[in-house]
């Protein structure tokens, strides 16, 4: 072979590695991706099978998680026996009863019931999450006067509550934790013993309190850092024949704030108004006061030293744009 044809033939050999790697390789198909199934955004709970799921559990389970929208839950008449949690990560809730009579939902547990559950634990209904919607609704502990029985325990920040019934003896509603704003409605609660109580900054508007026999009707627990705890706009207190002495409230923790304006108070309301759960010291921390209430129960002659008489210029900060102004501000009736 000439030398010519050798050095050809070498530097073919040589260029042969540097094609194959400056070569680029096919590139392989794109896996098309199926779009995500849209978000349902309704859904309906029937006991007798007529609808998407028997239990409100299984259709709270079934909304999506974290949801940014609106899911309407609507409930069929019926009765549901059922433990009912709604999971913080179950965001934009709302449940619709056909009818605020005709769906109850119910359990029976109590504090120191076989289970041992606590007063914490012992709820028929528990709402976490957020933005959480009820109306039409009847909220049930059945356990009866046994002690503590929480029919609803609410944690999530501005939750609403329209036309709904809460029944139970003590400690029926629980309004539990500092950062959680709530209004009710239009509701009917009744109970026995500091029925309503917690640490929640909470209005009610419209609302019958309904009092089962002597006791306490709020129990609130506002830390020092509240500007409001509970506050009733326009509201009605009610008795059974067997309440005649009963308190508007006595202080869980010192500094408990409840304000009554606009109330219909029944002659069941004792003079004095307040009590001090056995503590004088309390009087000096709480804030405890009325405006322009009427009725038999109303008459603040007699009422302890150390709660107050709103003048007309303090009642009217009591709007639902001032009470629920922490975080982002929040305007229930918006919703």
């Amino acid at each position: 072979m000439h030398l010519s044809n050798l050095l050809l033939a070498a530097g073919l050999l040589l260029s042969a590695p540097l094609a194959a790697q400056t070569t680029a390789p096919a590139a392989k198909p794109a896996t098309p991706v199926a779009p995500a199934p849209p978000q349902v955004t309704r859904m309906t709970v029937a006991a007798d099978g007529s609808g998407d799921y028997r239990t409100v559990q299984e259709a709270v389970n079934a909304v999506r998680d974290l949801s940014q929208v609106p899911v309407t839950i609507f409930i069929k008449n019926g009765t549901y026996r059922e433990k009912l949690v709604v999971a913080s990560h179950k965001t934009q809730v709302k449940l619709v009863g056909e009818s605020r009579d005709g769906v109850v939902i119910t359990y029976g547990d109590y504090s120191g019931d076989a289970a041992q559950h606590k007063t914490y634990t012992s709820y028929t209904v528990l709402v976490q999450a957020t933005d959480f919607t009820a109306e039409n609704i009847t909220f049930q502990n059945s356990a009866g006067p046994v002690g503590q029985a929480v029919a609803l325990h609410v944690e999530g920040d501005r939750a609403i509550f329209r036309n709904c019934r809460m029944l139970g003896h003590q400690d029926t509603l629980y309004m539990a934790v500092e950062n959680s704003r709530q209004y009710y409605v239009n509701c009917f609660i009744e109970g026995t013993t500091d029925f309503l109580f917690g640490t929640a900054t909470v209005v009610f508007e419209g609302c019958e309190l309904r009092s089962k026999k002597n006791s306490y009707i709020t129990a609130a627990s506002t830390t020092e850092h509240q500007r409001y705890g509970y506050v009733f706009l326009n509201c009605k207190l009610t008795a059974d024949s067997a309440a005649t002495k009963v308190y508007l409230g006595r202080p869980w923790r010192p500094h408990a704030r409840t304000v009554f304006i606009n109330t219909v108070m029944g002659a069941h309301i004792t003079p004095a108004g307040w009590d001090n759960w056995r503590n004088p010291e309390n009087e000096r921390t709480v804030f405890y006061a009325e405006y322009n209430s009427t009725g038999p129960g109303a008459s603040v002659k007699d009422r302890v030293k150390w709660s107050r008489q709103l003048t007309a210029k303090e009642a009217r900060q009591y709007t639902l744009k001032n009470i629920f102004a922490g975080g982002a501000g929040w305007e229930p009736t918006a919703r």
